[in-house]
């Protein structure tokens, strides 16, 4: 009996915790989140100045100080996230399960290499959880709408870009038949290709040229080609997203799966849509 009480008592901390810690519907949730974004704000801030060099002079050891503070919070934060989710696996393989991971190894890097330390700041795409915090409903279902529209342009927009590689390869060959040479800047195919690249995009670095009038008037319809070629990746979302406009909208709650850590459930959701668990185990 006192070993059955005992795992009664681990479940309901664990219920507790995952309440607090994957949950914004509650005030210790929305309260620990509130904290959680404060943090990762203030660690990425701090990783910009200490790039500072007048700053980094007279507030370094502040500086990794406040470092660690976070580091050590952020990763007692990634295993309890691991120590509630009842499927480990399937939070550390999730794409915030990954973000929270790469947020921390940086700094602990940082330990047997140098310069590593910059790479914290990609704990800012942990402050995607922000639409959560705050219930904002609507951006995440427009955000979940666009994800959804490219998901079905995918085809679409791999048939794009294949024909867009083969124009590149076929047009640089020819600029490096027409302007290539011991002395010209399009000294090989490859690096003519990337000339194409950077024209097609119209970003025009500019650090390569054609000379000869013939090669101007390739480069000068290659770049009027660019302006269509934007068009064409732009249209087919857009089809996509006009599609999506005509279906019903999706209500999206803030809570997470205990098993797979997954948000984005419907508000009248019973059913994990990810792994099909029981979302609220009152129901059972």
């Amino acid at each position: 009996m006192p070993q059955k009480g005992n795992s009664l008592e681990r479940n309901e901390l664990k219920e507790k915790l995952h309440e607090i810690i994957f949950e914004a519907d509650t005030p210790m949730g929305k309260f620990f989140d509130v904290v959680l974004m404060i943090f990762i704000i203030a660690s990425v801030l701090v990783v910009m100045l200490e790039t500072v060099g007048d700053l980094n002079v007279n507030y370094h050891g502040l500086f990794v100080f406040l470092e660690w503070t976070f580091t050590i919070f952020f990763t007692i934060e990634y295993f309890l996230r691991i120590y509630v989710v009842r499927r480990p696996k399937k939070y550390i393989f999730s794409f915030f399960g990954i973000i929270d991971l790469l947020a921390i190894i940086p700094t602990y890097i940082s330990l047997i290499g140098v310069g590593t330390q910059s790479l914290v700041v990609i704990r800012a795409l942990r402050l995607l959880r922000v639409f959560r915090i705050f219930k904002l409903a609507n951006f995440l279902n427009e955000s979940q709408f666009l994800i959804d529209s490219l998901k079905r342009s995918r085809a679409k927009i791999f048939v794009f870009l294949f024909f867009i590689l083969l124009m590149v390869c076929i047009l640089g060959s020819v600029m490096y038949l027409v302007e290539g040479g011991v002395n010209s800047e399009f000294d090989s195919i490859p690096r003519s290709i990337y000339w194409a690249i950077v024209t097609l995009t119209t970003v025009g670095y500019g650090d390569i040229h054609p000379i000869t009038a013939f090669g101007q008037f390739i480069a000068a319809f290659i770049m009027i080609l660019g302006y269509s070629v934007i068009a064409v990746p732009t249209g087919i979302i857009t089809s996509e997203v006009m599609k999506g406009d005509e279906d019903e909208e999706i209500v999206i709650s803030t809570q997470a799966c205990r098993y797979c850590a997954k948000e984005g459930h419907d508000v009248d959701a019973e059913y994990c849509k990810y792994c099909g668990e029981l979302l609220n185990e009152s129901l059972e």
